[in-house]
């Protein structure tokens, strides 16, 4: 798991204004929180934390006014049409504290020979982790699968030291057959007097 370095500054202005003005400096707004502690306000680099978040669940190390935190993204909101960040929630997290992430998963493999269709009913998985050793995916193996096999949480290999933060049953793909479409009784009459 990778650990990015951030420089952070502290900030005292609120509302729509102060934030337009801290993101037309390329900065970030946002806030970190936890371990019982009164959120904190902060500003962080626009640009290197758009290349930290590229990565699922990265680790920051925040140096706030001189004293070094970690933290993991909690929630990021961006633009919904430009995509830039508009605001970020960082969790703070101590080497050793474990903690719930969610974590994506890759399929490898090929489905059994025929027309099936694989469906993700989970594109992540929550499991509970150490906070400095989260893993960036799980791979799933969908080898020779047929219509009707599905893959249950449970199924899924984990790495050492991380465990499942959902129902242990739940269903994380399914394979279904697929359906081609019947065409309509009077265009098969048809095609049959002509």
């Amino acid at each position: 798991m990778s650990e990015v370095k951030l420089a952070v500054q502290t900030r005292t202005e609120f509302g729509k204004g102060a934030a337009r003005r801290i993101r037309r400096e390329n900065k970030v707004p946002g806030v970190v929180y936890g371990h019982g502690t009164e959120p904190v306000h902060v500003t962080l680099p626009g640009h290197d934390l758009l290349l930290a978040l590229r990565t699922p669940n990265v680790l920051l190390s925040l140096d706030v006014d001189g004293k070094s935190e970690l933290a993991i993204p909690k929630a990021v909101q961006r633009d919904a049409i430009k995509g830039y960040l508009v605001h970020v929630d960082l969790l703070l997290v101590k080497r050793g504290e474990k903690v719930n992430v969610e974590i994506p998963v890759h399929t490898e493999g090929e489905l059994a020979p025929g027309a099936y269709l694989l469906e993700h009913v989970l594109s992540t998985l929550t499991v509970e982790a150490e906070a400095t050793h989260i893993p960036e995916s799980v791979t799933v193996s969908i080898e020779g699968l047929e219509a009707g096999a599905s893959i249950l949480a449970k199924d899924i290999p984990l790495p050492k030291g991380t465990s499942l933060a959902i129902d242990e049953d739940a269903v994380v793909l399914q394979v279904l057959a697929a359906q081609a479409e019947e065409a309509p009784a009077e265009a098969q009459e048809e095609t049959t007097e002509a």
